[in-house]
Parts: C-alpha cells; structure tokens; sequence
C-alpha cells in the first residue's frame, strides 16, 4: 500500500508569543515516533565567518536572515518520505553547530518559527497554519526571560534588539503574515479551546 502523505502543521507567531508551548501540546498528544519537529530557527544562515561582535550585529528578524530554501526543500523531501539532515543553530554564539540532526518521515511534521508564514513556497507545505497572537508586552517579558537565562544575554542588549528590529520586523512581516493562517490562537498556550481543538486533529492524522 502506498504511504499516507504526512500532515503538516506550521505553528507561526511573534517572539515571545507562546508557539513553543503549542508545539509541546502537539508533540505530547502523540508518541514522539509519530512526529518530527522542524524549528525555523535552526536554519539562520552561517557567519561563522564573521567576528561575533559582527554576527551579533546582524538583522536576525529579516526573513533574509534565514535559510528558508533549504527548510523547503527538507520538508519536501519529509513529505515525499526521505529522511533529511537538518541544520542544528546555537544561539550563544550565533552559529550552527557542526553536526546536524537527523529528521524522519513521520504522520505529523510540525514546523514553528515567527516568520514561516511570510513564503509563500513554505506556505504551500502546511496543511495546517497556525498563528499564535498575544499582546506585545507579554511578548517582550517573555522573550526578556529566555534570552536572559538560556542565551546568556544581556538586559540591555536585549532591549537595543528588540526596539532596533524585533519590533520593527515583527510590524513590518510576522503581523502581516497573520492573514495566512487558518487558525488564530489569542493567549498562546493558555487557549486550551483551541489546543485542543488542534489536538484531536493531529490525533486523528496519527490514528488513520
């Protein structure tokens, strides 16, 4: 028999905006063996060329900042039933680490980034799109939080980012893209309406 074709889930939304706790949602509600994740952040481009004060300067809220033709064309080949190897990035040194990770064909690919939403050629692969809204100062406490204890960054470096171009980029592509979506989540993780409502969806996927 030929193989189901995968269903793909794509979970957008602006920093901060709870996306990482819906993804968890989705993953929870299946085995891990059913599901593979695929975070757009993974595939910042490579500067490991320049000097780290210089890959700290670089715009990394621009969709140019990002490699989204090799996300496309590794979700593809997920959907087609190919394992691919997926870049791995870490954020301490704004660089991809050597080794990459390995990603399987599974029932349920879930790909989460604030600007998946933006290409249209990635768009064309979700079945599924997702935009998770929340108010933009909860978005910022969130995002102060993380960076500062699993970035290793700076209050005010984190600040100057965030006025310099998350804002701005958030204004200018991640809110806009919102049109796209076939499902608006208000309050992130804390909407279990329509969690739920996306899980029972993925359930169905992995139970046919």
């Amino acid at each position: 028999m030929e193989a189901m074709k995968p269903l793909t889930i794509g979970v957008a939304g602006g920093t901060g905006s709870g996306k990482t706790t819906v993804t968890k949602a989705l993953m929870q509600a299946v085995e891990p063996e059913n599901v593979t994740f695929l975070p757009h952040d993974a595939y910042y481009r490579e500067y490991s060329h320049l000097s780290f004060e210089e890959r700290a300067r670089i715009n990394w809220d621009h969709p140019d900042s990002l490699e989204t033709e090799l996300l496309v064309s590794q979700l593809a080949c997920l959907v087609e039933g190919q394992a691919i190897d997926r870049p791995q990035y870490d954020f301490r040194i704004y660089s991809r680490l050597p080794e990459p990770q390995r990603g399987e064909p599974r029932p349920v690919i879930i790909v989460e980034g604030i600007l998946i939403l933006v290409e249209r050629e990635l768009r064309d692969l979700l079945d599924i799109k997702v935009f998770v809204d929340t108010d933009a100062d909860i978005r910022f406490i969130r995002r102060l939080q993380r960076d500062v204890t699993e970035r290793a960054r700076s209050v005010s470096s984190i600040v100057e980012q965030y006025l310099d171009t998350v804002r701005p980029m958030h204004l200018e592509f991640v809110e806009p893209s919102k049109r796209y979506a076939d499902l608006i989540i208000p309050e992130g993780g804390h909407n279990r309406v329509a969690i739920d409502m996306l899980v029972a969806r993925v359930q169905a996927a992995v139970a046919v």
